[in-house]
């Protein structure tokens, strides 16, 4: 459970599904009768109301509530540790280097990632864990470069968890001395909490976010490896200062390296290519 947002992944519709899998299903279910099927369904709800005089047990219950949530989160972020460590182990086994891509929404993530794999495919074997709320959008741009890819739908929650990860790697199949790439929940917040036993974790932020998201959300700079700084292309067109980023980045982490690329012309990918290769 997240301390944050109180989401966890109990009741919120997690989903793992392989998005070659489901056209192939989907294919089929369409061509075997000749015709598609839609269903309707009408739900009706009772809703009871309830006056109840509470006032002066408020104090006691919302002590009680408090230390409940706090006991719940911590049993939580044990069980996470306890299956990352699983993970880990299962990863140093076979040789796999497992990579968790954390970042905010729209800082191009997955154009990191699908040039990434584009240009390097034929080098090294990559496998890939696409983490989202909802939908097969991403899962589904990795399948067109034909790469292992498993998509996770967190429902309601906002961030990946270690068991999450364990389940799509089997689904995965991957082979010994592979590179796994896992594209978190677009969250700055939540997933910093959850360790998935990845060998290193890369922050990806764009130039137009803004200098300060270091400071904003420093747990997330805290825990991460690397900082790649995207959209270098637009620096003539955005108020931001890179070296003032990178300063208030060091504040929170003095031991973050910074990777500066465009997922859109290929600038400064080669460094982070060349890194990349010498980690597996």
């Amino acid at each position: 459970m997240c301390g944050t947002c109180g989401c966890g992944s109990e009741e919120n519709g997690v989903t793992i599904q392989n998005p070659k899998e489901i056209r192939e299903h989907e294919h089929h279910h369409h061509h075997h009768d000749g015709h598609e099927h839609s269903h309707d369904h009408e739900h009706s709800h009772d809703h009871h109301h309830h006056d109840h005089d509470h006032s002066h047990e408020h104090s006691h219950n919302h002590d009680h509530h408090h230390k409940t949530v706090i006991d719940l989160e911590k049993d939580i972020l044990h069980h996470n540790e306890v299956m990352a460590a699983r993970n880990k182990g299962y990863f140093e086994a076979k040789g796999i280097f497992a990579l968790n891509m954390v970042s905010s929404p729209g800082s191009g993530k997955t154009s990191i990632l699908e040039r990434t794999l584009s240009d390097l495919k034929d080098e090294k074997m990559f496998y890939v864990i696409e983490g989202d709320q909802q939908t097969l959008n991403d899962a589904n741009r990795i399948d067109a470069l034909n790469i292992p890819v498993i998509q996770i739908n967190t429902g309601k929650g906002c961030h990946l968890e270690s068991d999450m990860v364990f389940e799509a790697v089997k689904k995965l199949d991957i082979k010994d001395n592979s590179i796994l790439l896992i594209e978190n929940v677009g969250n700055l917040v939540c997933p910093s909490m959850f360790n998935l036993g990845e060998n290193k974790r890369i922050v990806i932020i764009s130039t137009t976010e803004g200098e300060d998201k270091p400071i904003k959300y420093p747990d997330m700079f805290h825990t991460s490896d690397i900082c790649i700084i995207n959209k270098i292309d637009l620096l003539p067109y955005v108020n931001i200062n890179i070296d003032k980023l990178k300063e208030y980045a060091l504040q929170v982490n003095p031991n973050l390296q910074f990777f500066e690329v465009s997922a859109t012309t290929g600038e400064g990918m080669t460094k982070w290519y060349d890194w990349l290769k010498t980690q597996n």
